[in-house]
């Protein structure tokens, strides 16, 4: 956003979503009544003005001045202390933490708009309140009563942070490398000895402690994955009444200087026989840990549509002021905005975003209904790698065009348009690159299953194409057409991948691209389901239109890109 440009939390967009979007208020499906949208509109908009006031103006300090490492102590910028005080005040941080963890039990669905609201306000800064979700939901599945009395009630009342501890020098995507030992104790403690880089929010100076967790591999465990178990390793060690005691046995040996997220501490840590202690089951590690990264995937779906928001907002209020040529049509003074390209640049990055944060609510929506319903959960967790992969991806786009509205004033640091490009790139790379994740979603969501459960998201995408068809209105007739088209691709597309299914090579050569058409026929589907809920509206609202308009601009210029990627797909491995 350019300095001085005020964040506007996109709170109308999330009431359509919560009432309308998909046919029923959504968060009183979720929550059994207890809640209503009205009620979740109203938990978005005081986020929003939190977020606006407290947060958004310590982002670009946050990326001027970044996190140091002074005496072996981490220090973060001023204010951001005052400001992680100020989110555990106002209940943010138990706000989305389950019930059965201590904590208010917010639908996934409301979350999933939180997660916008704080990554668009401080993307650096919302890392640290992700990594402690993360963190309450692995320990929330696996830990014994004590560590949930000792560490998992201090992560949901937000006294500690929490942290994911995997990447090593030698084992970053390739877990089954980790080297990091665990050594049983006579006490029932463990020690742990080993490095672990690139670990967000390792250290830092605004809470307490730190709640560590840790894969490490234990005497004689099996090689591999299936080796590693999964241990809770405090900063500051914990005294049998709850006081803190001496400084575990962890070193911070240096934060990274990296292209972006400045405000965020990423550290190398050393363990020198620290103290751990076992979560879950030896060597049943890895399904822990895969808790927390689920969960942080789904999170960096939500980051790349808030980073896409900031970025939006700052190019739409410069265009909005910025004089600059005779513009075409317009009379004499009209801004760039009117220019018929910067338009166009406009318009895509709304129509992108938008279809981010109606398929986060969705995937939240899904995982809200989930339980005990089996092929729901299935449903959510096809659709993990899809939001993750295809979001961050598209968010490099949306950033990119931002600096684009603002022409050379964009490649200047002081408008900090360039910040959201700077923030964005890392998205597509931590928890897990693009081709981890179309990996996950071609091996082991479409093959593995026969098609059945993508079959089934193209039958339900289906009914949208009849409900479309159904409705009055040109942009409905377009929408239902190209939608229909992409659908008949993205089935060709689905066919020739499973006739890979004997040559792996051919179909892992095309996982990104099918990752992403998926992906954007999400996004078209999403606004698709707009159009047919703005035609079921008895009296048009102000919003109205430019919801059609989006649908309009996504089905012409972005879902028409499932067509390509259907050819790509086709291909599969060319040498």
């Amino acid at each position: 956003m350019s300095a001085g440009t005020p964040f506007v939390p996109p709170v109308a967009d999330y009431a359509f979503l919560y009432r309308e979007a998909f046919g029923r208020d959504i968060v009183a499906s979720a929550s059994g009544g207890a809640l209503s949208a009205d009620d979740a509109v109203e938990i978005i908009a005081g986020a929003g003005e939190f977020a606006a006031e407290v947060l958004a103006p310590l982002d670009q300090v946050g990326d001027r001045v970044g996190a140091r490492l002074e005496d072996g102590v981490v220090r973060l910028p001023d204010g951001f202390a005052d400001a992680y005080r100020a989110l555990v005040d106002a209940g943010w941080v138990s706000a989305t933490a389950p019930e059965s963890a201590g904590g208010d039990g917010l639908p996934q669905s409301v979350g999933a708009g939180l997660g916008e609201i704080w990554n668009a306000s401080n993307a650096a800064f919302a890392l640290c309140w992700m990594l402690g979700a993360g963190a309450i939901h692995a320990l929330d599945a696996a830990a014994s009563d004590e560590l949930r009395e000792t560490y998992l009630t201090k992560l949901v009342s937000g006294e500690w942070t929490g942290t994911m501890n995997l990447t090593e020098p030698e084992a970053g995507t390739d877990l089954g490398a980790i080297r990091t030992t665990a050594t049983p104790r006579d006490d029932g403690s463990w020690s742990i000895s080993g490095q672990k880089i690139f670990i967000t929010w390792g250290d830092h100076d605004v809470a307490d402690n730190i709640v560590h967790l840790v894969l490490a591999r234990t005497p004689d465990a099996p090689d591999g994955a299936k080796g590693l178990s999964l241990f809770v390793a405090p900063r500051t060690l914990v005294n049998a009444d709850g006081t803190l005691g001496e400084r575990n046995r962890i070193a911070t040996v240096a934060i990274e200087h990296k292209l972006g997220i400045h405000g965020s501490p990423t550290c190398v840590l050393s363990y020198e026989d620290a103290t751990g202690y076992l979560v879950g089951e030896l060597h049943g590690g890895l399904a822990g840990m895969f808790v927390m990264m689920n969960s942080a995937r789904v999170g960096m779906g939500h980051q790349a549509a808030g980073i896409s928001e900031r970025a939006y907002q700052g190019a739409a209020a410069y265009a909005a002021d910025r004089l600059q040529g005779r513009v075409l049509g317009r009379p004499a003074g009209a801004t760039i905005a009117e220019h018929p390209d910067v338009r166009r640049i406009l318009r895509s990055m709304s129509s992108r975003i938008f279809a981010m944060r109606a398929l986060s609510v969705f995937v939240g929506d899904l995982f809200d209904r989930a339980e005990g319903d089996a092929d729901v959960l299935r449903m959510a967790e096809l659709f993990v790698p899809i939001l993750k992969g295809w979001a961050s991806e598209e968010a490099l786009g949306v950033t990119s065009d931002g600096i684009q509205v603002f022409g050379g004033m964009g490649f200047i640091e002081e408008t900090g348009a360039a910040q959201h490009y700077r923030d964005a790139r890392i998205v597509p790379i931590y928890e897990g690159t693009t081709a981890i994740q179309s990996n996950d979603l071609v091996g082991r969501k479409v093959l593995r299953d026969g098609g059945v459960t993508v079959s089934r998201l193209f039958d339900d995408i289906d009914e949208t194409v009849r409900a479309l068809q159904d409705s009055e209105g040109e942009v409905a007739a377009r929408t239902a057409e190209r939608l229909g088209r992409a659908l008949d691709a993205a089935r060709r597309a689905t066919d020739a991948l499973q006739g890979f299914a004997d040559a792996p090579r051919h179909a892992y050569a095309v996982s990104v691209p099918y990752l992403m058409l998926l992906g954007i026929l999400a996004g078209g589907w999403m606004h698709a389901l707009a159009v047919v809920a703005v035609g079921a509206h008895a009296a048009a609202v102000e919003e109205d239109a430019a919801r059609l308009t989006d649908a309009d601009f996504y089905g012409a210029h972005h879902l028409s890109r499932v067509h390509a990627l259907a050819e790509t797909v086709a291909a599969g491995e060319i040498v």
